[in-house]
């Protein structure tokens, strides 16, 4: 079976549950409802043979509504096929777990909460996994400033200096061209 027969095969089992496809580089994409997504996934597995939960990631679309989107890579050792599912989510909705068809979908949803505020429905332990518990805030949402929000934790972590500066593995920011800021060329 191959990608374009699985998108197929999905639009025809799913109809308009299955909002857009698209194809490229020979990379197939499948938009799904968000209402249909655990359907979809489970039939993934099920049906089309996709074993293998690659990567769960999300999007922030800040201005649109819906804010938020998810993207799921699949693939499937039998068939050799990889496929990307994705979902739109408004900021207040919650995302169904897959989890429960993937084990390792735990750490990649609690991640994508971690990083963005989107929360996972049925998920077995949600919590953060990057962040400490109790931080406000979601460093991978577009409205996150680049250089940080202030915090109450103690400066123990942080060093005036960077404990690698000017050492053999450092690139040189700006450098002339990039053999000058290649690190291996600050051997003597």
């Amino acid at each position: 079976m191959t990608a374009a027969e699985v998108v197929k095969a999905i639009q025809g089992h799913f109809g308009d549950a299955v909002l857009a496809t698209k194809e490229h580089l020979g990379e197939h994409t499948v938009d799904v409802n968000l209402d249909r997504l655990h359907a979809v996934m489970r039939w993934c597995r099920d049906e089309l043979r996709f074993d293998y939960l690659v990567d769960v990631s999300s999007l922030d679309h800040l201005g649109e509504e819906p804010r938020f989107e998810m993207v799921y890579e699949l693939y499937g050792y039998s068939h050799g096929q990889h496929l990307r599912i994705k979902a739109k989510v408004s900021e207040d909705q919650g995302v169904p777990t897959v989890s429960d068809l993937w084990p390792t979908a735990d750490w990649h949803e609690r991640e994508v909460y971690d990083m963005m505020g989107i929360t996972f429905d049925g998920h077995p332990d949600l919590r953060r996994i990057l962040m400490w518990d109790g931080y406000p805030f979601y460093p991978l949402r577009k409205d996150f400033p680049l250089e940080g929000k202030p915090s109450e934790m103690p400066d123990v972590a942080f060093t005036g200096v960077a404990p690698l500066e000017g050492g053999p593995f450092v690139t040189c920011a700006g450098g002339q061209d990039t053999i000058a800021r290649e690190p291996r060329a600050k051997r003597v």
